[in-house]
């Protein structure tokens, strides 16, 4: 058997980048400073201008970029929160850890994203694909309802505003969050977020619940969390963030070739394509009616196929306290039942993605 073709490789990003990194890494253990600092400071002023936006504050995780966002809008207990069910946990998570409950809605079924008829507070950027965020920044608007985007695969991702400018995914809601999980297009060593936002004032909150409510050394202005971003963490962070444009254009470039060579293959449906909307390819999700035999080919095969995600938060067991059950987010449960991800990054050669376009093409010649 040929060899296998991961679905994602960490190794094969860390390798691209090995002398830089190395570096930046033995820059900060011998200096010794590895809680906020410099290096966080210099990745959130970097973070922020990728972004367009006045401010970027560095936290430990994606989730807790969620709930610290929400926290500074002063979302608690007795607030609810509308987002989806097909995303991670997390999206939820940082709701509940805010103190608010979440409550969720269905989503497009052309594109697996926040429809924008259902109020929204929370969408998600899903698989790197901007939501239709003009529109629930209008519905939002006319309720008085401030929005968080979920960019959390959203790294770079574009879309075009009413007024027609174009701004990247993360700068358009009141606050977005974004996670840094290894994996992401921009991935750190380990759990990192951020919180970006054209509010100081805001900014300067999360930046204080980060670090216990501290507005200096042993003064603590409110109760907080420890939720800082370190600086091995900013250090690795800034070095992959100088290449992530060239990432986003290697995974569109990628993406084509699938949609070239599978395109009218059985009944693949290939990733939403939206005008005004640029995606930054985070993952390659098709979908098909024969998803779980296709996955169990692709892996007889070696070819490292997966499904984000199988299990629509609504019928999660955690969160079965809702009220929500099967059929009452009809186009979420169709997405979780058919979403397959192919292979997907930048380091991803030409001939290990024809192997996985082979196995695809073998698997529907043989229906």
């Amino acid at each position: 058997m040929p060899d296998a073709v991961p679905l994602v490789d960490v190794r094969a990003a860390y390798l691209a980048q090995r002398a830089e990194l190395d570096t930046a890494v033995a820059g900060v253990v011998g200096r010794g400073g590895f809680i906020l600092g410099p290096e966080v400071a210099a990745f959130e002023a970097a973070f922020a201008s990728f972004c367009g936006t006045r401010r970027a504050v560095g936290v430990a995780s994606g989730t807790a970029a969620i709930h610290l966002a929400l926290a500074a809008l002063g979302v608690g207990p007795g607030d609810e929160v509308v987002t989806v069910a097909h995303t991670f946990t997390a999206s939820a998570e940082g709701i509940v850890h805010a103190g608010a409950r979440p409550r969720f809605v269905d989503v497009e079924e052309a594109t697996g994203g926040m429809d924008p008829k259902a109020l929204a507070v929370l969408p998600v950027h899903l698989y790197g694909l901007p939501v239709d965020l003009p529109a629930i920044l209008a519905v939002a608007a006319d309720a008085g309802v401030p929005v968080v985007e979920d960019a959390a695969q959203a790294h770079g991702a574009t879309l075009t505003m009413a007024g027609g400018q174009v701004r990247r995914a993360g700068s358009a809601g009141r606050l977005a969050a974004f996670s840094f999980y290894p994996g992401k297009n921009l991935g750190a060593f380990g759990d990192a977020g951020a919180v970006t936002c054209d509010d100081d004032e805001l900014a300067d909150r999360v930046a204080r619940l980060r670090d216990h409510g501290r507005i200096s050394k042993y003064e603590h202005a409110e109760v907080g969390w420890g939720e800082r971003l370190d600086a091995l963490q900013a250090a690795v962070l800034r070095v992959k963030l100088a290449r992530l444009e060239a990432g986003n254009a290697a995974r569109e470039r990628l993406a084509g070739r699938y949609d070239q060579a599978l395109a009218g293959v059985g009944d693949l449906v290939p990733p939403a394509r939206v005008e005004g909307r640029t995606s930054a390819r985070h993952l390659h999700v098709v979908r098909t009616r024969h998803r779980d035999e296709l996955l169990a080919a692709c892996r007889a095969a070696g070819v490292g196929a997966g499904i984000h995600y199988p299990v629509p938060l609504h019928l999660q067991p955690a969160w079965r306290h809702l009220g929500q059950g099967r059929g009452d987010l009809p186009a979420t449960e169709a997405w979780a039942a058919e979403c397959l991800s192919l292979p997907l990054y930048p380091e991803l050669t030409d001939a290990q993605q024809d192997r996985v376009i082979e196995v695809v093409r073998g698997f529907f010649a043989t229906r």
